[in-house]
């Protein structure tokens, strides 16, 4: 099986998972996002690299209703930029509804701060990069299954 990187998008960052050779995806790493697509497409590069990835799964977020809102529009147009400055990787979308809603409760709660205060920012940045993780594993095990069921 080729290796897949899953990609969630977002304003902030980007949540990355990968495929393993059994099938299954595992959340990766969270990119900071970059002031420019040559500073994303930069930091995919290396991952694709380092990984023999050979095609992204980005998610699409439709709304609940299935309809293309804003957000399509802004990760399509975020591709359109990257893809021309990555090597050797193609690129698909999957649908990612719900996807954040999963993971966060695949991750839980975020933990309490210092005697049970509210979370301090570093803890709410480290909670927010692995539901962005765990987000982008969804969406490429959806992909992965569905390509399952398709080859039969």
């Amino acid at each position: 099986m080729s290796r897949l990187l899953g990609v969630d998008l977002g304003e902030r960052r980007i949540g990355l998972a990968i495929a393993d050779p059994d099938g299954s995806a595992m959340p990766l790493l969270t990119l900071r996002r970059g002031r420019t697509a040559v500073a994303d497409a930069d930091a995919l590069q290396r991952l694709i690299s380092d990984h023999g990835a050979v095609e992204l799964i980005v998610g699409l977020p439709l709304e609940a209703n299935g309809r293309a809102g804003p957000q399509v529009a802004l990760t399509r147009a975020w591709v359109e930029a990257v893809e021309p400055l990555l090597v050797g990787v193609a690129i698909s979308f999957r649908d990612e509804r719900l996807s954040s809603h999963v993971a966060e409760g695949r991750v839980g709660p975020m933990k309490r701060g210092r005697s049970g205060g509210p979370p301090s920012a570093s803890q709410r940045a480290v909670h927010r990069a692995r539901v962005d993780r765990e987000a982008a594993a969804i969406i490429l095990q959806d992909e992965l299954d569905a390509r399952a069921r398709a080859a039969g």
